[in-house]
C-alpha cells in the first residue's frame, strides 16, 4: 500500500522541497496545506502528515496535528520551534527540529510509514519521538 503524505507548512519554498523528497521516496502527495482549514479538509486523502507548528493562521500546528491523529493520521511535526510540542501532541509521532536534511525527511518519513503498517523501524536520532 502506496503512503498518501499531506504536508502542511506555510512557506512555499519549504512545501516544494518536501514534495520533492516525499515524491523521491515513491510516496504519493495528497496536498500542501498552509492553514488549518485546508489541512483539515485534505485530512481525509492522508495516510501522513508532515506538520509545521507556526502557519498562516498562527501556531496552529500542534491542534492540527492532534486531530490529524484523531482521524489516524502519523504525524510528525517540523519545525524551527519543537519545544512549542516539548511535552508532546497526544496521537502524534514527534518532533524533528528545522533546518531539514531530505536524508532526514526520507528517514521521518520511513519510521511513519513503518509505524501505520505495523512494522518496526529504526528512530531516526534527529527525531524526537512522542511517549506513547
Amino acid at each position: 500500500m502506496n503512503q498518501k503524505v499531506l504536508i502542511v507548512e506555510d512557506e512555499f519554498l519549504i512545501a516544494l522541497d518536501l514534495e520533492d523528497v516525499v515524491t523521491s521516496c515513491g510516496l504519493d502527495v495528497v496536498g500542501i496545506a498552509n492553514s488549518a482549514d485546508r489541512a483539515l479538509a485534505a485530512a481525509p486523502l492522508a495516510d501522513i502528515a508532515l506538520v509545521d507548528i507556526n502557519l498562516s493562521d498562527g501556531a496552529t500546528g500542534p491542534e492540527i496535528g492532534r486531530k490529524l491523529a484523531e482521524k489516524g493520521i502519523a504525524v510528525i511535526f517540523m519545525t524551527a520551534n519543537p519545544e512549542a510540542v516539548s511535552g508532546g501532541v497526544e496521537g502524534t509521532l514527534g518532533v524533528v527540529h528545522k533546518p531539514i536534511t531530505p536524508r532526514v525527511v526520507r528517514e521521518t518519513l520511513k519510521y511513519a510509514a513503518s509505524r501505520r503498517t505495523g512494522q518496526l523501524a529504526a528512530v531516526p536520532s534527529e527525531l524526537r519521538v512522542f511517549q506513547a
